[in-house]
């Protein structure tokens, strides 16, 4: 009689394991590719709570892949997975980690890079030509109605010739202003220092930078020295002409107080990728026809998301490897 062959293994016992807190928005789109590459410890699905889940699942894990929408990778976390060595996250942007921590502890972090630059200026430049010309508004009015019953709607307002300050001119920032440089608009630009590479004047004060552009583009990061930086002063110094565009983190505005100023008209509009408490956003906004607003959308298309998956398996692979990072963050 034939002996019985052995049982197989789980084949998942030989793929690198990373732990997950919770399952980034763009998983429906890759989650699949990632599993038969990885061996995925899924903190959401267990029943345990999060820092038992860690203690006994997790202490030997060497990796993490995380969002912004998901729990801050603190200390607190980081205490417990001793033998953690690398952060990956799916977003360009990092408040959502503690850096100086992750430093520290000798933890390497790599992000989406400039995966979504291209998308994001896209969504920035077409935020802006909606509200200027008032798209999503006059929309409205013709599928109510109005244009039979009370005539033609309110003229827009030409994007060419406008000044643009900038906030934050990153690989982000800069595709924005090549985009609108092809619109006829000049450009103007705050950031954390000059960039040699272009001759756009540089404004270290927002305030002033402000007061010389008709539309403000914040496409920096939210770290504790940008949080509310778009403050009143810098809203009024905008002017009721004026109008803001933020595809950067919504609490980079002082949102309380840009609703104020639009209400009130203290300022133009203002077109709204990001909000300071998402999903929620101000109901005050959503009778204003000089607000355009989006459910933080400008990084998802199924492009990004076929090049979001390349890289964060590119990092994690590399990881396992021993090989350089493909888009590793510099700590400062």
């Amino acid at each position: 009689m034939a002996a019985t062959p052995p049982p197989v293994q789980n084949r998942s016992q030989h793929l690198p394991q990373v732990i997950v807190l919770k399952p980034p928005p763009s998983f429906k789109f890759f989650g699949d590719t990632f599993s038969k590459k990885f061996e995925l410890l899924k903190a959401w699905e267990s029943t345990l709570p999060l820092d038992q889940f860690l203690a006994a699942r997790a202490q030997s894990v060497q990796a993490m892949l995380c969002s912004g929408t998901g729990p801050r990778i603190a200390p607190e976390i980081l205490r417990l997975l001793p033998s953690l060595r690398l952060v990956v996250t799916t977003s360009a942007g990092l408040n959502h980690i503690d850096l100086s921590e992750c430093r520290r502890l000798g933890i390497a972090v790599a992000n989406a890079g400039e995966v979504f630059s291209e998308d994001v200026a896209d969504m920035a430049v077409g935020l802006l030509i909606d509200l200027l010309r008032k798209v999503s508004a006059a929309d409205r009015y013709v599928r109510q109605g109005l244009w039979v019953s009370k005539g033609d709607y309110p003229l827009g307002s030409k994007l060419g010739g406008k000044q643009i300050g900038i906030v934050g001119l990153g690989s982000i920032g800069f595709l924005v202003a090549k985009r609108l440089e092809a619109f006829g608009c000049s450009i103007l630009y705050n950031s954390r220092k000059k960039k040699d590479f272009v001759s756009y004047p540089f404004y270290t004060n927002i305030c002033e930078l402000a007061a010389k552009s008709d539309v403000l583009i914040i496409c920096c990061g939210l770290n504790e020295q940008t949080q509310h930086m778009i403050n009143r002063e810098v809203l009024l110094a905008l002017g009721k002409e004026g109008v803001i565009i933020n595809i950067g983190r919504g609490a980079i505005i002082d949102e309380k107080e840009l609703v104020q100023c639009l209400v009130q008209g203290e300022i133009g509009g203002a077109g709204l990728d990001v909000f300071e408490n998402e999903p929620s956003v101000p109901k005050e906004l959503f009778d204003l026809d000089n607000v355009v607003l989006s459910p933080h959308l400008a990084v998802f298309t199924p492009e990004s998301f076929k090049a979001l998956c390349d890289l964060l398996i590119g990092n994690l692979e590399a990881f396992f490897s021993d090989k350089p990072l493909l888009s590793p963050v510099m700590f400062e």
